[in-house]
């Protein structure tokens, strides 16, 4: 299961498109980063008149003009928007691991699932082999007494009827071991024909933790719980964001100009061949009919949203831990009770078959002992997998990796 697991956090595509995103949000970072800089930009551009300008009575321009300029803008003050836009995108980044985490975690459980489902399915094919080879024996005894006339055709009958069934039995216990193989396959990005060999046992081992330190686990290592709350400080930094229109917007320029008659901007009588200004501007929009008082409100509220969203996923987080602590609980229980129930049906079956070969029982009774081990064995497999799949769900509940499924 282990080994599943490793396979399956290198090679599943939602992990591989998790990791992509957190590549995607160090971008963001740097991008973010980078705004803090001076931009650098170009402007080139030809302006033809209609006539020479005049003044008083003398030429003073040519009709066709080339302009070179060159900028360089440093912002000085944005109203906090630039500070506040690289913490955001580190608080995404962080969101980002998270999330990777989380999908790892979510794919460890499901690929634990179908594991211990699969075993399962091998242990019930396995009895239902078992159960056909105790069926055709039933019929062979059955047909030898009916051939010598110590027993009626109705007991060959129903034994055929019995063998046919515990066929059709086997064979869905089979397709359903194939199913299993085939999705543990995809869990693992591999192929659904992939030739893979999982092994492993149904077991059982004590749970050693407590509800109350199972809850404190999952306050603490919930990948989700910890996605929530870094959405809270997102929203909070988008409250900031959207507070920016109430202050001035500051920054610097340098320009660097040139002029000409031809595309070279090299001058001329009318033109200066190059100069320069530097200048530092505001720019504030004080009134625009309440749109940033409400844009504020806004994402205060939506900030109220996501505390509120957080408070529920707490509730639901502790109600999985309690769900999953209870049906270890019950699986733990159902595991002795069918073991013992096992052992009586053993004894059971084999009392039956004794009574018949002494002419004393019944092959009524021989089928159903028979039907009733059969029966027993799927309870004991179906409650084993019950209890560790239990186990693999309180792990994923309190958000931690367990891959070998051990107690922790």
């Amino acid at each position: 299961m282990r080994e599943a697991v490793e396979i399956g956090l290198k090679s599943n595509p939602s992990i591989l498109a998790a990791r992509e995103a957190l590549s995607a949000s160090d971008y963001a970072v740097k991008s973010a980063k980078a705004a803090f800089g001076p931009a650098l930009s170009t402007q080139y551009g030809y302006t033809r008149l209609d006539e020479r300008p005049q003044s008083l009575g003398f030429t003073a321009g040519t009709l066709d003009n080339w302009e070179l300029v060159f900028n360089v803008h440093q912002p000085l003050f944005t109203g906090f928007n630039l500070l506040t836009t690289h913490e955001k995108t580190i608080l995404q980044k962080e969101q980002a691991a998270s999330q990777i985490d989380n999908v790892e975690l979510q794919l460890i459980v499901a690929i634990q699932d179908t594991f211990l489902r699969l075993l399962q399915a091998r242990e019930n094919v396995r009895s239902a082999e078992d159960s056909l080879v105790r069926l055709r024996s039933q019929l062979k005894v059955s047909t030898a007494f009916y051939e010598v006339g110590l027993r009626p055709k109705l007991d060959m009958l129903q034994a055929e009827v019995d063998v046919a069934n515990a066929e059709q039995l086997m064979l869905s216990a089979k397709n359903n071991e194939a199913t299993l193989n085939a999705q543990l396959n995809t869990l693992l990005g591999k192929g659904v024909e992939a030739d893979v060999e999982y092994v492993g046992e149904l077991r059982y081992f004590p749970m050693p933790l407590t509800l109350e330190e199972c809850l404190a686990r999952a306050g603490q290592h919930r990948p989700d719980l910890r996605i929530a709350r870094q959405s809270v400080m997102v929203a909070e930094k988008d409250k900031v964001l959207a507070a920016v229109p109430y202050y001035p917007q500051v920054g610097a320029d340098f320009n660097y100009i040139r002029e000409g008659e031809d595309p070279l901007v090299h001058g001329g009588d009318y033109h200066t061949p190059s100069q320069w200004n530097a200048q530092v501007g505001m720019k504030w929009t004080f009134f625009e009919w309440g749109k940033t008082y409400y844009g504020e409100k806004q994402a205060e509220k939506n900030v109220s949203r996501l505390g509120q969203e957080y408070l529920n996923l707490e509730n639901d987080a502790a109600f999985e831990v309690k769900k999953s602590f209870l049906q270890i609980e019950t699986a733990e229980k159902r595991i002795s009770a069918a073991r013992q129930g096992l052992i009586a049906a053993k004894e059971s079956y084999r009392m039956a078959v004794a009574r018949y070969e002494a002419q004393v029982g019944t092959n009524t009774d021989v089928l159903d002992a028979q039907a009733k081990q059969t029966l027993s064995e799927a309870s004991l497999h179906e409650a084993l997998s019950d209890y560790e799949r239990s186990v693999a769900e309180l792990y994923g509940a309190m958000g931690q990796r367990n891959p070998e499924l051990l107690a922790q």
